[in-house]
C-alpha cells in the first residue's frame, strides 16, 4: 500500500513539474516569438473594435477604442497597451456602464487625457436623439491608465444639442498654453468648446457664447486636432460609418476655432485590403516627427456594419506641410519603442 501510494505521489509530482515546464516552454516560446516580430500587422489586435483614440502615456502607446457591436451591447469598454506598436496587451472593461449610472447603452469614441496624475476618459453614451432623452458626453476618472474609470461629474458633460451637434465623439486638445477643448459632435456639426481647469464644465468665450461652432465642408462626425509647426490640423470622418466610402478628410488653420477650409482626403478604403477606414486619431512619437494614423476598417467579405477592426498604419508630410494620403497596410508599422 505504501508503495503504491508513494509511486503515486511520485506520478502526481512529475505531471505537475512536466505541466510547469511546458508552460514555461510556451511562454518562452511566446516571447520569442514577439521579439522577432517586426511589424504590427493590421489589425493591430484582434476583436471588433472601432473609433479608436492612439495616445502616448508614459513609456507606452495606449489605444482606446469603441467596442463595436450592436449600440445595447456596447455597455464597457476595453484598452490596449503598448510598448513598440508592435506587442499590445488588452485591459479588458477599462470603464462599463454599472460605475456610470446614467448610461445605458451606446458607449462610444473614448478620449483619454492624463492631467494632475489623474487619467480622464471622455465619452459619449445612450445615442441621444433630442434634448429629451438622457445622455450625451460623460467623463470618467481613474488613477492608472487602464483603469477602472468610474463617474467624474455624476451626469453628463454635455447632455443638449447646440448649434445642431448631437452630443458624440468627443475629443480633448491640450494646446502649447496648457488650455484644454472639447472638439466634438454628430449629426454634421462639430463645436469646439473651452474646458475649466478641473474638467467639470466649460469657461464662456469673450462673446458669452460657450460652444463655438467650426463645421468643414464634408464634415460629419469623428473630429480630430493635432498641432504641427504652428499649425492646427482638423480632422474628421466623412460618410455613412456602416458603409465602404467611409473616409477621413482634413483642414489647417492658424487658430483653433478655424476657419477650417477642407484640403483633401487622406485616408479610405483600398478595394484589395479593406473599406470603410474611417473614425481616427493620430499619434507623434515623442520628440520626433514621426506620425501614425490611428483607425478602423472593414475587412473584405464582411458585411455586419459593427464588423470594424482596429489597424495602425504611418502618416507623413510633404515639404509644404500637407499631408500625403495615407496606404492602408496589412503590414502595419514597425516596432518603435519609447524612450
Amino acid at each position: 500500500m505504501k508503495k503504491a501510494l508513494t509511486l503515486c505521489l511520485v506520478l502526481l509530482v512529475g505531471s505537475q513539474t512536466y505541466a510547469q515546464e511546458l508552460a514555461q516552454r510556451q511562454q518562452d516560446v511566446s516571447k520569442k516569438h514577439e521579439s522577432r516580430k517586426r511589424t504590427s500587422g493590421n489589425p493591430v489586435f484582434p476583436g471588433w473594435y472601432a473609433d479608436p483614440e492612439g495616445i502616448v502615456l508614459g513609456k507606452q502607446y495606449w489605444i482606446y477604442p469603441t467596442y463595436s457591436a450592436p449600440y445595447e451591447e456596447q455597455v464597457f469598454m476595453d484598452a490596449f497597451s503598448s510598448p513598440d506598436l508592435v506587442n499590445w496587451t488588452k485591459h479588458s472593461r477599462i470603464v462599463d456602464t454599472a460605475s456610470i449610472k446614467w448610461a445605458k447603452r451606446a458607449m462610444w469614441a473614448p478620449s483619454v487625457i492624463e492631467k494632475g496624475g489623474k487619467y480622464y476618459l471622455f465619452f459619449g453614451a445612450n445615442d441621444i436623439q433630442s434634448n429629451d432623452e438622457l445622455g450625451g458626453i460623460g467623463v470618467a476618472v481613474a488613477d492608472k491608465p487602464e483603469g477602472p474609470f468610474k463617474d467624474y461629474l455624476g451626469k453628463p458633460l454635455i447632455d443638449k444639442f447646440h448649434n445642431g451637434a448631437q452630443p458624440i465623439d468627443q475629443f480633448v486638445f491640450k494646446d502649447e498654453d496648457g488650455q484644454h477643448y472639447l472638439i466634438y459632435g454628430g449629426w454634421r456639426h462639430c463645436n469646439i468648446a473651452r474646458l475649466k481647469d478641473d474638467f467639470t464644465g466649460f469657461i464662456p468665450y469673450e462673446d458669452g457664447s460657450i460652444f463655438k461652432e467650426i463645421t468643414p465642408e464634408g464634415y460629419v462626425e469623428g473630429p480630430f486636432m493635432f498641432k504641427r509647426d504652428g499649425k492646427y490640423y482638423f480632422m474628421w470622418s466623412e460618410g455613412g460609418w456602416g458603409g465602404p466610402n467611409y473616409r477621413v478628410a482634413y483642414a489647417i488653420s492658424d487658430s483653433p476655432f478655424g476657419p477650417f477650409k477642407r484640403v483633401d482626403t487622406i485616408l479610405k478604403q483600398d478595394p484589395k485590403i479593406a473599406t470603410g477606414a474611417g473614425h481616427h486619431s493620430v499619434i507623434r512619437h515623442p520628440g520626433e516627427d514621426k506620425w501614425y494614423i490611428v483607425y478602423h476598417r472593414r475587412p473584405l467579405g464582411e458585411t455586419d456594419a459593427n464588423h470594424r477592426v482596429t489597424c495602425l498604419d504611418e502618416m507623413h508630410f510633404d515639404a509644404e506641410g500637407f499631408i500625403k494620403p495615407v496606404k492602408i497596410t496589412m503590414e502595419g508599422v514597425t516596432k518603435k519603442r519609447l524612450k
